[in-house]
């Protein structure tokens, strides 16, 4: 009898989910989720989440473009902090240092932006008879004057120089911009010394975490320092050939051509078009032929075969997930995203994937590279 009761007792377990054995629920057996389901979920929520970004792009840019000058100088704060310096100094000598650079650049661009909004209007003849003879030389080929008059109407003198109008308003823009990121600036300095005593101490809790913005640190360290030094030697390279060629406004290109070599795989055309253009206007195909060939010269060989053995693995990301990164941040953040591209997706990747340990393949695949072992 006794027997009896207990196999009554283990029957009537398993049919109401008493007993369960391992993948078992309620006498039913888990079901994965199917791959699928979880790619379209995440793609979605990557969707929303750029999208929210994308309607506070006027916030998140600051706070990101201050973040990522503050892990540029965090170096200097680390060396006064192992002298043991006044924390006040620790926050004001770095803070200084990136405003000082704001600053200069700020000035520099708007004062060459002005000269050049004075200066555009000076070419309106030579504008136009660079229209004259395409259109002499497109008629002698057999381009149909329909097509020409469309193309003229298409490149009206008016809406090219109105080029320096709207560059102009961009730059107060900035301007306007730029007391939100000195202020947001200073409160990450003055919390610097806390938020790097307080990830220290995080180490043992959230040992994956802590390594992963660590790691994010690094990278975009390193690969602010060596863009900035091989961008610097490449704007002085090019305001040299500038001013040899007599091109207008030099020290305005190499400013762009700075900020230009911060914009992955395509910021070598962003700089190379508006004074290949003056050239043009200023002394004809053969000054705009030697601009082109002197960028290329300089940047070829800075950026294509010094560059990247001094950068080494910093970046962390192939060549296609920098060029999507690229599209992508520009899209959500305007023009700053474009500059900002490669620390946006360091930080995404120290967020998403390096603070997993079961990515180790997605870290593969953005990389590009076998992973070790």
């Amino acid at each position: 009898m006794g027997l009896l009761n207990s196999m009554y007792a283990s029957r009537n377990r398993q049919i109401d989910g008493s007993a369960v054995g391992p993948g078992y629920v309620g006498g039913v057996r888990d079901q994965p989720v199917p791959r699928a389901l979880i790619i379209l979920v995440g793609i979605a929520g990557a969707v929303v989440a750029l999208f929210g970004v994308r309607e506070v792009a006027s916030v998140v840019g600051p706070v990101v473009l201050a973040l990522v000058l503050v892990i540029a100088v965090s170096p200097v704060r680390r060396w006064l902090d192992q002298r043991r310096a006044p924390v006040w100094l620790q926050v004001v000598v770095p803070f200084l240092i990136v405003l000082l650079v704001l600053l200069g650049m700020a000035g520099i661009l708007t004062i060459s932006a002005t000269e050049l909004a004075a200066l555009l209007p000076t070419y309106a003849g030579q504008f136009q008879q660079l229209l004259d003879d395409a259109q002499r030389w497109a008629t002698t080929h057999g381009v149909s004057n329909e097509m020409l008059e469309r193309a003229t109407q298409a490149l009206d003198p008016g809406r090219i120089f109105g080029f320096a109008q709207s560059l102009l308003g961009g730059v107060i823009g900035v301007l306007s911009g730029l007391f939100l990121i000195v202020v947001l600036l200073l409160a990450m300095c003055l919390d610097a010394p806390t938020t790097s005593k307080i990830l220290t101490n995080g180490a043992g809790s959230r040992p994956q975490l802590v390594t992963a913005l660590a790691e994010f640190a690094y990278r975009t360290r390193r690969y602010l320092i060596v863009s900035t030094v091989f961008g610097l030697l490449s704007a002085i390279l090019d305001v040299v050939a500038l001013s040899l060629l007599d091109v207008p406004l030099p020290l305005l290109w190499g400013v762009l051509a700075l900020i230009a070599n911060y914009i992955p795989n395509i910021g070598f055309v962003i700089s190379l078009v508006p004074p290949a253009l003056l050239a043009l206007l200023d002394g004809g195909v053969q000054k705009m032929v030697l601009v082109i060939a002197a960028y290329v010269v300089i940047n070829v060989v800075t950026q294509s075969f010094i560059l990247p053995k001094f950068l080494g693995d910093a970046v962390g990301l192939s060549t296609t997930m920098t060029f999507i990164s690229l599209i992508v941040w520009t899209f959500v953040l305007g023009p700053l995203g474009a500059v900002l591209a490669i620390p946006l997706s360091l930080l995404t990747r120290a967020l998403l994937v390096d603070s997993d340990p079961s990515a180790k393949w997605v870290q593969s695949l953005l990389s590009g590279k076998l992973p070790h072992g």
